[in-house]
């Protein structure tokens, strides 16, 4: 099946030629379905600090950070956005030349109020001599729409949606690269630095590190700090071989063997060479204005003071377990620990010996760690929290996909449709152990998460295979606490028109 040219070309990548095989025989075969016991809900796998509470966390998050840990923000940036803008390329090609459908109205009725507004203006007259405004007069909306998205004008239509701009401010707008490095400084900070790191695709990394280059001086002065951000690129050998419907390889038009990135999951591997204490993972388009940031800085330190709390207990039964020396009353109370703080609960563990429940123990308190917090429902897409089944017969805390619910069995799928609960990807990790130790990330993945999707290239079908995602399965052997945060902490960008919202206005 793989000649001498496609075995050449995986292992230019970093890929076995038992690795490919191995993801063709997943296509093939697919992958089994999460057993599920609930979705998680107040009281039920998620907690919902009071005022008090809040105040506490946040004060422990503050003292940590005088301890001088380091903290990482981690940014998963290497989306294009050329999905924002669907509507608008499907208006370039469409057989009419005026809007027409919803969308395009309300994009040209207030086209004023995008942060884009001033640059896209100085485009239009450079290559058609007329401003936005006049264009509009004279019926040239395809005109507008073109320098926006082309290479010509903006090219918005290629470039990541890091780097658009997505808020006005009196010194001038800014993108959600921006927001974050002022994110950094406002939660994620010790002994006067910030260290940010944005995960990029290849073809953008330049233009990352130049408007860093351009901006982040201005920042330091702002917030009386220094900024330290670094890049990485999603790895080559994490991509994932495409199939044809029949499950062979799918071939390029010259005959090479096509492979794909992996999904969000291959990032994985990026946090895994990150070393620090704690790491904030939030998406790169869920920013908002410095005007309503009060929420986000707010909740970020309390799931941060979370974090650190729990783990702190977690370290302490595991130095009392490691030292052999401990009461009856001591293991029933970290048997309490694992299942209420941590959720994660064993049915037949009183039917363990003495030395296996200790065995079971460790391993329940010394993996990495996750605080995540969870909105309630609005009706976005995406996953949910849940309480499900692990291999090992435990029950724990996941994030779920659509993907990944039996779509076949009627009660997962009330389950799925009736969660109180979205997840907003508003993580705050523990990636070292009780020794200081960095946890092999890698190790706690649970390959059997993976989904294939269905995709085409030059109009031809193809099987797409998706690693497990980076919040889902490739974190399905942590320690998962869900909490509740207000929905005015989650304001994703998915269309251009988002930015309309009065949150990013």
């Amino acid at each position: 099946m793989l000649s001498t040219n496609d075995l050449n070309q995986i292992q230019q990548r970093g890929i076995t030629e038992q690795q490919v095989e191995h993801q063709l025989e997943q296509i093939k075969e697919g992958f089994p379905f999460l057993r599920i016991e609930a979705a998680a809900a107040i009281g039920h796998g998620i907690i919902a600090p009071d005022e008090a509470q809040r105040d506490k966390y946040v004060a422990d998050w503050k003292q940590y950070l005088e301890e001088g840990h380091k903290v990482v923000k981690f940014v998963p940036a290497s989306g294009a956005a050329s999905r924002m803008f669907k509507n608008l390329f499907a208006f370039l090609s469409a057989d009419y030349d005026v809007p027409t459908t919803d969308f395009e109205k309300q994009f040209f009725d207030n086209i004023k109020k995008f942060a884009f507004k001033k640059e896209l203006c100085a485009k239009c007259k450079a290559n058609t001599g007329l401003s936005v405004c006049k264009l509009i007069e004279a019926g040239r909306y395809k005109d507008v729409v073109a320098n926006l998205l082309e290479a010509k004008g903006l090219n918005y239509g290629q470039l990541p949606k890091g780097l658009l701009l997505f808020h006005n401010y009196e010194e001038g707008p800014r993108t959600p690269m921006e927001e974050h490095l002022v994110e950094a400084a406002l939660y994620a900070s010790s002994d006067g630095e910030a260290n940010i790191h944005f995960t990029v695709s290849h073809e953008h990394l330049e233009l990352f590190k130049g408007k860093v280059a351009e901006k982040l001086e201005s920042f330091e002065k702002l917030y009386n700090i220094r900024l330290n951000v670094s890049f990485s690129e999603q790895k080559p050998s994490t991509d994932t071989i495409a199939a044809n419907p029949d499950n062979t390889p799918f071939r390029n038009e010259d005959g090479s063997l096509l492979f794909r990135p992996g999904g969000h999951g291959a990032l994985i591997e990026n946090l895994n060479d990150i070393d620090a204490d704690v790491v904030f993972i939030k998406n790169i388009d869920n920013v908002v204005p410095d005007r309503i940031k009060a929420d986000t800085v707010l909740y970020k330190k309390v799931l941060a003071g979370i974090l650190v709390d729990t783990q702190k207990k977690a370290f302490e039964y595991l130095r009392i377990l490691e030292s052999g020396s401990y009461s009856h009353a001591q293991i029933e109370e970290i048997i309490r620990f694992v299942q209420q703080d941590l959720y994660c609960r064993k049915h037949d563990i009183k039917e363990l010996e003495d030395a296996e429940l200790v065995i079971y123990l460790k391993n329940k308190l010394n993996r990495p760690m996750r605080v995540c917090g969870v909105v309630k429902n609005v009706g976005e897409p995406g996953g949910g929290p849940f309480v499900c089944y692990n291999a090992d017969g435990t029950v724990s805390l996941q994030i779920l996909e659509s993907s990944q619910i039996d779509t076949n069995n009627a009660d997962y799928v009330a389950m799925f449709k009736n969660g109180t609960h979205f997840n907003p990807v508003d993580l705050v990790c523990a990636t070292k152990d009780y020794k200081g130790n960095r946890f092999d990330l890698l190790k706690h993945v649970d390959h059997n998460t993976g989904f294939i999707s269905s995709k085409s290239k030059n109009g031809k079908e193809l099987k797409a295979l998706e690693l497990p995602g980076l919040w889902n399965g490739a974190m399905s052997d942590w320690s998962t606490i869900f909490v509740e945060v207000p929905v005015s902490t989650f304001n994703p960008v998915k269309t251009v028109n988002d930015l309309l919202r009065e949150q990013h206005q």
